[in-house]
């Protein structure tokens, strides 16, 4: 059996790109992390790190045997959170990545009651656009992730999707109201736009279709904020682009409208709960993917006017 205290030391060090990084972490000697990881390399007959620039990097071996760690940890994780449900104690943590758009649906009820229906499980919540919430799954600091269309990608696992269109969001009365069609690119010309930043969704799907339309977007607005988009518009600014659930509670008070645009890529946009392909969920992740299935309303059913 491999050495544990090894492999975690291994981990941290891969983890962190630096030896003295990871001890200081771990809060061990540097000296006894590295004689740890030395005895492991010769008991395998191959190097597991190496050196790189100003710190450490894993070989083929070394990333390997990570995998190998973080699939033991997640497997012992999952079998005590199914011996736990056995004895009727539902506890346990969820670490879930969420991108901004989603958190008043996530707060506004589903939240409450999963934490007053489980109170034995607690819930960390990290704020994080699509690209950082896909590495965050990768390097196991979350759970699960929910994803506002995130290219494909074979090492997730996705447990719920729903069809949520990317529409244009606009004050009410705008000039573009009476346009009564979807909107194209180029009928934005001469309104302020707002844009979300790069590493976000709604602004890859946006950036895409601009490619394809070969349309330069003059974004007078960049943010990594919807609650600063969501002013923008509603102040009567300018425009910018949201699923229609995100601003549903603004578009009740006739605060902002909502106009379908007229590209597929956009109307095919996905929401979805994923997890790290491979990796088994605990008891407690697994009752909360059912819970936010069944309570946010970006997950229990495709667009209201997909419905409409």
């Amino acid at each position: 059996m491999l050495n544990q205290r090894a492999l975690i030391y291994l981990n941290e060090v891969i983890r962190r790109g630096s030896l003295r990084r990871a001890a200081a972490h771990l809060d061990v000697d540097p000296s006894a992390l590295s004689r740890q990881i030395k005895a492991l390399e010769e008991e395998l007959g191959t190097p597991l790190c190496e050196r790189h620039g100003g710190g450490m990097r894993a070989t083929a071996a070394g990333k390997l045997l990570a995998q190998h760690f973080h699939a033991q940890r997640a497997q012992e994780e999952a079998v005590r959170s199914q011996l736990m449900a056995l004895q009727g104690m539902a506890q346990g943590e969820v670490r879930i990545a969420v991108g901004e758009g989603y958190i008043a649906d996530l707060i506004a009820e589903p939240l409450g009651v999963f934490m007053t229906t489980f109170e034995g499980i607690d819930v960390e919540i990290r704020m994080a656009g699509v690209n950082e919430a896909m590495s965050l799954l990768k390097d196991r600091e979350v759970d699960l992730a929910l994803l506002y269309a995130p290219p494909v990608d074979p090492q997730l696992r996705c447990h719920v999707e729903t069809r949520q269109p990317l529409d244009l969001i606009v004050p009410p009365g705008h000039p573009l109201c009476a346009l009564e069609r979807p909107i194209g690119l180029h009928d934005l010309r001469g309104w302020p736009l707002g844009l979300m930043d790069n590493p976000f969704g709604m602004r890859q799907m946006v950036n895409m279709v601009a490619h394809l339309e070969r349309v330069h977007l003059d974004a007078r607005l960049h943010t990594n904020s919807v609650s600063v988009l969501k002013n923008f518009v509603r102040s009567g600014i300018g425009v910018t682009f949201m699923p229609e659930l995100t601003v549903i509670d603004e578009i009740r008070r006739g605060e902002i409208a909502a106009l379908p645009m007229k590209y597929t890529l956009l109307n095919r946009a996905r929401a979805q709960i994923v997890s790290l392909h491979g990796q088994e969920l605990t008891v407690a992740a697994t009752t909360c993917v059912e819970h936010l299935h069944n309570g946010m309303r970006f997950f229990s059913a495709d667009a209201p006017r997909l419905l409409r």
